[in-house]
């Protein structure tokens, strides 16, 4: 059963940074797609960011593009979430998702199979 602890999270100001964290129990280059999903109060899950296990293509919400960015440390088991200009609206619980089977739809949550137990960001306006 592969675990995904994620970690990071907290309580922040509007236009601050904060770098979420997430380690897989097996190398995270070998899975399919591994990203970030994040749910804020009342809504439903969204989509953040994922990239492919080797690192070769990554893809954002709209939402998030050109604050965030999705990286790994390649050689282990670790995928981070570095996010910039934090908005009162990124407040949500951040999770962790992969999966190692062959699926083209990245922002499908349904696909996911792995999911970490979730990091509370809090941005402050």
């Amino acid at each position: 059963q592969v675990q995904l602890i994620d970690s990071g999270g907290g309580l922040v100001q509007a236009g601050d940074s904060l770098r979420l964290s997430c380690t897989a129990s097996v190398p995270t280059s070998n899975m399919y797609f591994v990203g970030w999903f994040r749910q804020a109060p009342g809504k439903e899950r969204e989509f953040v960011a994922v990239m492919s296990g080797n690192g070769a293509v990554t893809y954002y919400a709209d939402s998030v593009t050109g604050r965030f960015t999705i990286s790994s440390d390649y050689a282990g088991n670790t995928i981070y979430l570095q996010m910039g200009s934090l908005k009162p609206g990124d407040t949500a619980v951040y999770f962790c998702a992969g999966r190692h089977r062959y699926y083209t739809e990245y922002a499908d949550q349904t696909a996911y199979d792995y999911w970490g137990q979730g990091t509370q960001v809090t941005v402050s306006s």
